[in-house]
Order: C-alpha cells, then sequence, then structure tokens
C-alpha cells in the first residue's frame, strides 16, 4: 500500500510535522481560520507536544513517520510539509491526490530535485516551494521591493543567525551542508561557491554582523523567477566571535574531510544550539531600474515565528484566501501575484520593516582572495 491523500474542500488543512518547533507556530497562526490535521513522529503519550497542541488548537492529531514504510491516508484540502521529506512522500501524495501543497523544508539540491518530481506528475492543484529563507519571506520581500524598483536585476540577502533563539533540529540539516560547493548566478554567469567563503561585514539595522556565503533556495528561485542577474546570500551569527571561529574551522578543511555521518554530532554542535528566544533579522538588498532599495526584517518572535508566518502565507496562497485565484503547478514564493500586499500582511504578524542605505557587504581582499583559491581548487 501506499501513502494517500484525497482532495477534501471542507477537510482540514494537514501540516506535517505540524508539532514541532515551526510547526507549532503555524499551527497557532493557522488554527483561526482552518480545521487542522497535525502529524509527527511520536504524537501521543503523557508528554507529547502533539497531544497538548491539539487539545489546546481543538486540532486532529495522528502518526506520520517518513521514516515509517507504514501507509498513511486523510482526506484534506492542502498540505503543509514542515519537516524534511526526502523521499518526496509527502509530495508524491499531495501531488497524486490533487490536493495543494506548500513545503518550507527543502535546501536547493532536493528543492531542484523536487521540481523535476513534479514536472513528470504533472499536479492538477498548486505546488508551492516556499523553501527560501524563513519560510520564503526573503523571496517574498524581494519580490516587493522589486515591484517598486520595476524589476530586480541584484538581491543581496544577509541573516543575522540568533543564537539565543529557538530552532528545530531540521534547521541544522538545512545548514549541515557546508563541505558542498553550490551553484549561484552573478552579473548574469554561474559560478560555484564554497559555503562560508566571501566572509564580510554589513550592518542589519543598528548592528554590524559579520556574514559569510551559504547555500539557501532563493539563490535558484530568484534568477528564474524574478530574472535577477546576481542573488547572494550571507549568514551570521548574532556573536561576531562565534561567527569569527565557525570560519576557522572552514579553514582547517573540517568541513571538507568530516563530511562523514561519524563527524555529524561534531558538525552539528557547532551549527545547533537552540535557545529560549530571540530575535529574527535579516537584510535584503534590491537593485532594479529604478534604483537600489535596501529592508530590515525583524521579528521579535524569533525565526521559528517568522517561517511559520511565511509558511502562512504560503497556505493562504494556494487555497486563494490572498484575494488571488490559485492556479495548478509549481511555483515560488516569489511569484506572488501581490507583491505589494507583502509588508502589510508582515506588518500584521508583528515583523517589523525598516528601510536602511543601501550598500555591499564589505568584503576584505583577503577573503576575495582565498575565495578564488578555494573555487580554483
Amino acid at each position: 500500500m501506499t501513502d494517500e491523500l484525497r482532495f477534501d474542500a471542507a477537510g482540514p488543512v494537514l501540516l506535517v510535522g505540524g508539532y514541532g518547533t515551526v510547526g507549532s507556530e503555524l499551527a497557532r497562526l493557522a488554527a483561526p481560520s482552518w480545521p487542522l490535521l497535525l502529524t509527527g513522529r511520536r504524537p501521543e503519550g503523557g508528554s507529547s507536544r502533539g497531544e497538548a497542541l491539539g487539545a489546546e488548537l481543538g486540532a486532529e492529531v495522528r502518526r506520520w513517520d517518513l521514516t515509517d514504510p507504514a501507509p498513511f491516508a486523510a482526506a484534506v484540502r492542502a498540505v503543509v510539509g514542515v519537516v524534511n521529506d526526502p523521499g518526496d512522500r509527502v509530495l508524491r501524495a499531495a501531488v497524486d491526490g490533487g490536493v495543494p501543497y506548500v513545503d518550507i523544508t527543502r535546501w536547493t539540491a532536493r528543492l531542484q530535485r523536487a521540481v523535476a518530481v513534479v514536472s513528470v506528475l504533472k499536479p492538477v492543484a498548486p505546488v508551492l516551494f516556499s523553501s527560501g529563507w524563513m519560510g520564503g519571506t526573503t523571496n517574498l520581500m524581494a519580490a516587493a521591493l522589486a515591484a517598486e524598483l520595476g524589476g530586480a536585476e541584484r538581491v543581496e540577502v544577509a541573516i543575522r543567525w540568533d543564537l539565543k533563539d529557538r530552532a528545530g533540529a531540521d534547521s541544522v540539516e538545512f545548514m549541515d551542508r557546508l563541505g558542498l560547493d553550490y551553484e549561484v548566478l552573478e552579473n548574469g554567469q554561474s559560478r560555484r561557491i564554497m559555503p562560508l567563503s566571501g566572509a564580510g561585514r554589513v550592518m542589519i539595522g543598528d548592528l554590524r554582523t559579520k556574514v559569510a556565503r551559504i547555500d539557501t533556495p532563493e539563490q535558484f528561485t530568484l534568477p528564474i523567477s524574478l530574472g535577477v542577474r546576481s542573488a547572494i546570500t550571507r549568514i551570521g551569527f548574532g556573536s561576531a566571535l562565534s561567527t569569527s571561529a565557525l570560519l576557522a574551522v572552514k579553514r582547517t578543511g573540517f568541513f571538507r574531510w568530516g563530511r562523514g555521518d561519524c563527524w555529524a554530532p561534531v558538525r552539528r554542535s557547532l551549527l545547533y544550539s537552540p535557545g529560549e528566544g530571540g530575535v529574527a533579522r535579516v537584510r535584503m538588498d534590491v537593485e532594479g531600474p529604478a534604483g537600489r532599495r535596501a529592508a530590515i526584517l525583524t521579528d521579535p518572535l524569533g525565526q521559528a515565528h517568522l517561517t511559520a508566518v511565511g509558511a502562512l502565507m504560503g497556505l493562504r496562497r494556494v487555497l486563494g484566501a490572498d484575494g488571488a485565484p490559485p492556479a495548478p503547478g509549481v511555483a515560488f514564493p516569489e511569484m506572488t501575484p501581490r507583491p505589494r500586499d507583502v509588508p502589510g500582511f508582515l506588518l500584521s504578524m508583528g515583523v517589523s520593516i525598516s528601510e536602511q542605505r543601501p550598500g555591499a557587504v564589505a568584503v576584505a581582499a583577503a577573503d576575495n582572495g582565498t575565495e578564488a583559491k578555494e573555487a580554483a581548487a
């Protein structure tokens, strides 16, 4: 038997991983608008987060362990993937059942594979891959700024990762590919980039932040959907010392020779130390025909909440709740038909947007030279 999802316009919204760190945030945001079905590996038990959240929201809770071959079946109006779906089980079941689908968990390589899978399956319902940083909020804000500038030719994203913030296990798996080169588009030309290269400093709000390159899906999708000639994303920790330490480890070659499973605990200890809560901050620089704009997104409730806001925007889109009729087939967040509505919705969710003077990341000459040598190697 195989998994079976069937479209039911009156059914619940299925959140796969609906009581995890991000899933819980999304469930609370979505519960006032739709009935919910929450799934995960271990929903039952005296201390189960699944049972507790279900009772809080009046949601149904069931087990669907994507590592267990036991089949799952449900009739739902939409499905949001809030956990990694490495075998495309949720994706295939949603497409086969004609169910609107949103995914926020795929890193670039898995996103590219999923797009190929869907192109073969020929979906009759919307399939939204919203895996850009923070549930696609970076993609959406890039589209909003591009709409004001008459298009976008260059998009740069700078992320300030708060080490005190809450984070789910999937977030570190998303980042745990620092030994793998990736492809980006710069000035219309494809380049192979090593993660954590091109280190530099940038102001994110009033905070000077050391950042370096990281592989994120918006660097793949923005050139396709908005026609940008350069898409660059960098990340840095709230602590400059922590960022410098990570870059020092990278210079030893550890992320190259330590890629095996036996080194996974060590790698993840460098990336994953969740706290009790922090502030999510992202800087967006967009250059278009009418000039340049820079904006700072700040969510005082943290990165899990900001990611859930992005997922909620995706869910509203595939259900037509944002006022635009949903279209079948593959789409990315920045392909929103209403880009000028994005800032207002983010503000309504408690996300502040502030202007900043446009400017490139200040990359030292030494870092540029190191990047060139690494690329050549």
